[in-house]
């Protein structure tokens, strides 16, 4: 089930990888949101606070993990591309490797930190306990995390992008019947949630083992494959830490602004709690989108097929402009009635705040579809500063509105962080794809005349 990217209709290939990936994202949401919605539904409005207020630091933590994993596996996209399978095979091997290494760092240190961190967050003390509870479980499976995003990421990067879909749908599934068991049945709270989302990630990641060995002997790695190659690490970690801090930085901003949204008190941390799940629902065709388009450019460069990256840059492009047009209609106007989902009774405070929230972010996803499509197809070039320089400027806009609304104690004011943020950020990015693309332009195609190496692709300083 692996597909060649660097042939056929550049729209067809985009949208055909995008779909498998984009319903993947959306049950991934699930787990989150299952827990959000039991939560508030079977324990009470604290509750989905408790499980919102720590929404912060899991983005921190699976931004990392995300990041991590898909800038490992962009060298084995441009080693497939290029059809040279052992250095596919190495890369993977180097992959699982530095994985191992980074998760036992990030569950020491997240673990034994959080009372610190959710102290330093402004925690509301009615919700502290809960929040507490449900992120420590979280954190402590990071393991299960890191291990179906690393083998997803590297199914993609060979091209297939329906494998996980199928197990992912599964683990989602599974984990609304733990949620629904634990926390009903068994009265265990938003702690039985967290265990619900552990467990279901870790049959997702086992499953995708399972497929690997039997399926995929492309994969059959070697011994000699896990071996540290200091030239494969060294390009790994040039792509890989850019994406993870990048999402660092992101996270750092989103916490000014919880920090924020705290000091307001627990009613607007779980109308933003709500407001924020339904957002990233519909948000998730640019995720798709952009981790399509890391695999395509990754392939392609590998293949030195430069115009054709061009050509799926403008097809995702289109895409997401005419989602974003449609959907933001929708979400602007609708998007609150889906409020109910999240709270046991009729609060008309708390959706009146999910519909400020909502129309803020709505006016502002031209802008946020255009940094993941060219940040994620950048890195997917090869290159990890010019993207990460994205996510600096999202966190200039993200503190300076959040700074705004700590001192105005204004929830409008906070739900304008992100969209300043994206702004900032889009408009780096758009400047770095056509300062990038330049470099290409002189540079013929592997139709025209043949290139060796495909790692050895202009870099920026």
């Amino acid at each position: 089930m692996q597909r060649d990217m660097t042939v056929g209709s550049p729209f067809k290939v985009v949208l055909n990888f995008t779909i498998p990936i984009f319903i993947g994202n959306v049950f991934q949401q699930f787990y989150n949101m299952a827990d959000a919605v039991i939560v508030g539904k079977f324990v009470g409005t604290d509750a989905l606070a408790a499980v919102g207020s720590t929404g912060t630091i899991m983005f921190l933590i699976f931004g990392l993990i995300t990041g991590m994993s898909v800038g490992f596996t962009v060298l084995t996209s441009q080693y497939y591309g290029a059809g040279d399978m052992d250095g596919m095979r190495r890369s993977v091997g180097s992959a699982v490797v530095l994985s191992a290494v980074i998760t036992v760092a990030m569950t020491l240190v997240t673990v034994l930190g959080m009372r610190w961190i959710l102290t330093i967050m402004q925690t509301p003390q009615n919700i502290f306990d809960d929040a507490y509870a449900y992120i420590v479980i979280i954190c402590a499976g990071i393991f299960t995390q890191v291990l179906y995003n690393l083998l997803s990421s590297i199914l993609r990067a060979l091209g297939n992008s329906k494998t996980p879909l199928y197990f992912l749908i599964l683990a989602a599934l599974l984990n609304i019947v733990l949620d629904l068991v634990l926390v009903i049945v068994f009265h265990m709270g938003t702690a039985g949630a967290a265990y619900a989302t552990v467990i279901s990630q870790g049959i997702s990641g086992l499953l995708c083992l399972i497929y690997i060995i039997k399926k995929v002997p492309l994969l059959k790695l070697r011994r000699s494959d896990f071996k540290l190659d200091w030239f494969l690490i060294k390009n790994q970690l040039r792509v890989g830490c850019p994406m993870a801090l990048q999402f660092s930085i992101t996270a750092i901003g989103t916490t000014m602004v919880q920090v924020s949204l705290n000091l307001l008190g627990s009613v607007y941390v779980a109308a933003f709690t709500a407001a924020g799940k339904i957002e990233q629902v519909v948000t998730q065709s640019y995720v798709a989108l952009g981790t399509t388009l890391a695999t395509y450019a990754a392939q392609n460069i590998g293949a030195q097929k430069y115009q054709r990256i061009r050509d799926g840059f403008r097809a995702a492009t289109i895409m997401s402009l005419v989602y974003s047009v449609v959907i933001g209609i929708l979400v602007a106007f609708a998007g609150k009635q889906l409020t109910y989902l999240f709270i046991e009774v009729d609060n008309p405070v708390i959706i009146e705040y999910v519909d400020v929230y909502l129309k803020c972010v709505t006016a502002f996803f031209i802008p946020l579809s255009i940094i993941y499509l060219y940040r994620n197809g950048i890195q997917g070039m090869g290159y990890g500063l010019l993207p990460m320089m994205g996510g600096i400027a999202e966190l200039v806009g993200r503190a300076i509105l959040a700074i705004a609304g700590f001192v105005s104690r204004s929830y409008l004011v906070i739900c304008l962080a992100s969209p300043a943020a994206w702004v900032l950020a889009a408009g780096l990015l758009l400047w770095s794809y056509y300062h990038i693309m330049k470099q290409y332009r002189e540079i013929p195609s592997l139709s025209e005349t043949e290139q060796s190496y495909p790692c050895k692709t202009p870099q920026t300083k």
